[in-house]
């Protein structure tokens, strides 16, 4: 009897690009047909060597930018109020829908943890029974939350980062680097869609194609690698040892039982009945859909 297996690894192309497609379809499938923006959160390179040593850190990443949306774009709707905390009065009321993904890598196959962030620009009044638009975003106030929401749940695992946060504060002034700005295809029907599509790339297919591996010397035990500079596209070839090399795709490997992407609000599985209550609100058309998805699974 010849039983094929599947290796169902990272590593490997054909299961990771397969299980990339698979998500991003889904992904979509239950988005609503709204706005959604795409943002992205980093960290700066002096704290990337606390969540190498401890990878359980990486969870914190998730809970700081979970936590921050709402608040902050809550905050967003009140600025015109005489009351600035007058968002929290609304904090049970008003519910989003995000969806986050984790990528520990870039180009360069070096260790940069970041959180790309799916969220729908259209939140839930449960107390109006209507949806709410928070399209305006204070790029800001919004790198300056992150970095103290990031910072704070950090200082709390490891009490010796207590040193380094006044510097932290002093020299990084705008707070942390986040990218949340709007597409110029904003308008198009496609919007979530293209936005999926880039979050889930990198969450189950391989830190690299293999089409980037140029020659492999078995003699010497090195091999030649090839990657485009993100800053400016400049293409950069890399020459090193092969254990070199297989260690750095191993380090972007997750942990077992690690979820690399989250889904909150009414985006999450606790939230199935509020968000078909929500799709009643955009039409019969996405009903009928999640109904065949149901039926699928099935």
């Amino acid at each position: 009897k010849i039983i094929t297996f599947l290796v169902q690894s990272k590593l490997y192309n054909s299961c990771g690009t397969k299980e990339a497609k698979l998500r991003a379809a889904h992904i979509s499938s239950i988005a609503l047909d709204a706005k959604h923006r795409h943002i992205v959160f980093t960290i700066p390179k002096h704290l990337r060597g606390y969540f190498i040593k401890d990878r359980s850190l990486l969870n914190l990443l998730f809970i700081a930018a979970e936590t921050l949306l709402p608040v902050f774009l809550m905050m967003q709707s009140t600025e015109k109020s005489k009351c600035p905390y007058s968002y929290k009065n609304d904090r049970n009321k008003i519910v989003f829908g995000s969806v986050l993904t984790l990528h520990t890598f870039g180009r360069d196959l070096k260790w940069n943890p970041h959180i790309h962030c799916l969220v729908c620009e259209e939140a839930f009044d449960t107390k109006k029974n209507k949806m709410k638009n928070f399209s305006f975003i204070s790029y800001e106030k919004l790198r300056k939350t992150w970095m103290y929401q990031a910072l704070g749940l950090l200082s709390k695992q490891k009490s010796n980062i207590f040193i380094i946060l006044k510097e932290f504060y002093d020299e990084l002034v705008n707070g942390f680097y986040v990218y949340a700005k709007k597409k110029e295809k904003d308008n198009d029907d496609n919007n979530v869609d293209d936005c999926v599509n880039y979050i889930t790339r990198y969450t189950s297919r391989p830190p690299m194609a293999e089409n980037r591996i140029i020659k492999y010397e078995d003699d010497k035990k090195m091999i030649r690698w090839w990657y485009n500079r993100h800053e400016d596209e400049k293409y950069i070839e890399i020459y090193e040892s092969a254990e070199n090399f297989i260690n750095n795709l191993i380090l972007h490997c997750p942990d077992e039982n690690f979820k690399m992407i989250r889904y909150y609000g009414f985006y999450s599985n606790r939230n199935k009945k509020l968000l078909e209550k929500i799709y009643e609100l955009y039409g019969i058309k996405k009903k009928k859909r999640i109904r065949n998805l149901k039926e699928k699974k099935i």
